[in-house]
């Protein structure tokens, strides 16, 4: 059964990213399938209402509704989250009971113990490495609730397509699975004992747990060093995520509803979208954190970068018509690249 969620979240990942990558190909015959994305894509500034008609105005939400991305995202983040650490917290110490301490240390870094020890080793470190990659989710996902609220003050005026509102409602509830995937049907199964076992013996009757804050808490300090790289990573991506909202925010703030302004400073220097960039240094950390073997994380990596990617292009673009004036030297989202 875990291989049949690995497989599924692998498949819908490559099935959301090849329509993407197939219609950024410049052939001709294929601009039919660019223009379909180019409308299931476009949103706020490149979604004016002066470019729609009433009709399809009709298959539109408002951009505002991003926040219920990111309260679905941390609700469900956070769920996952608590139940693979109870998970982890009460598989591990089973199994490392009869292990030296000096045996702990070098499975929680990624040593040899976890190539040549028991399945249930290496599922133990399986377990606590989703615990670290939610707890990087679930700080990104928090930020991005409280942008939404305090920080992006979107336009009244902004909408986006229905389609793209219901994909982005499923990317946050698939890519915190994702992290957690080759070990959430596990999860789940644990979790669905203890709550047997509460409604079986009933809450009088079900023991006190005894925490080993302990055992709870320095697993994660024990990580290996891809781990913590990837901590580094993803705060470097999160920390330019937040700088670029603030900026965009603030022009919104200075200006009309539907008056647009060139943003300047941090990472809008050398691209049109550094929050997309950012995003994809976030999404990278999970891939520098897991050294790259885990390949659901990898799709899921390759569609946030496709999808942002495409999606900058229009951005880019865009800013181009826009203003005579804007600054050349900018690229779209990746430096140098695109």
């Amino acid at each position: 059964m875990e291989t049949l969620l690995v497989l599924f979240l692998r498949l819908s990942w490559i099935a959301a990213t090849l329509p993407i990558i197939i219609a950024s190909i410049p052939i001709p015959k294929l601009n039919f399938l660019r223009k379909i994305l180019l409308v299931f894509a476009k949103r706020g500034k490149t979604m004016h209402p002066s470019s729609f008609s009433s009709s399809s105005q009709k298959f539109t939400v408002p951009q505002r509704f991003f926040l219920h991305f990111y309260v679905v995202a941390s609700i469900w983040t956070m769920f996952l989250l608590v139940a693979t650490w109870v998970y982890a917290y009460r598989m591990v110490p089973l199994v490392m009971e009869p292990l030296s301490f000096p045996t702990l240390t070098s499975f929680l870094i990624g040593g040899l113990t976890i190539r040549t020890g028991s399945a249930d080793l290496r599922h133990g470190y399986v377990a606590w490495q989703g615990v670290y990659l939610l707890l990087l989710m679930e700080a990104h996902v928090l930020r991005r609730l409280f942008e939404t609220i305090y920080v992006c003050n979107y336009s009244p005026s902004a909408r986006m397509h229905i389609v793209g509102y219901f994909t982005g409602l499923f990317f946050y509830i698939a890519a915190p699975l994702s992290l957690c995937g080759d070990c959430a049907l596990k999860v789940f199964d644990c979790l669905a004992n203890l709550v047997t076992e509460f409604i079986v013996r009933g809450k009088n009757q079900m023991p006190l747990p005894e925490i080993d804050f302990w055992l709870v808490l320095n697993p994660l300090t024990r990580l290996g060093w891809k781990h913590w790289i990837g901590a580094a990573v993803f705060s470097w991506g999160w920390i330019h995520q937040y700088r670029c909202h603030k900026i965009l925010g603030s022009l919104r703030d200075s200006r009309h509803a539907d008056e647009y302004v060139i943003p300047h400073g941090d990472w809008f220097e050398i691209v049109s979208s550094p929050h997309y960039l950012a995003e994809i240094v976030i999404y990278a950390s999970f891939v520098v954190a897991t050294g790259g073997s885990n390949l659901t994380i990898w799709l899921l990596f390759v569609f946030v970068v496709a999808n942002l990617a495409f999606a900058a292009v229009e951005t880019h673009n865009w800013y181009r018509r826009k203003f005579e004036d804007y600054p050349s030297r900018r690229y779209a989202i990746i430096p140098f690249i695109l």
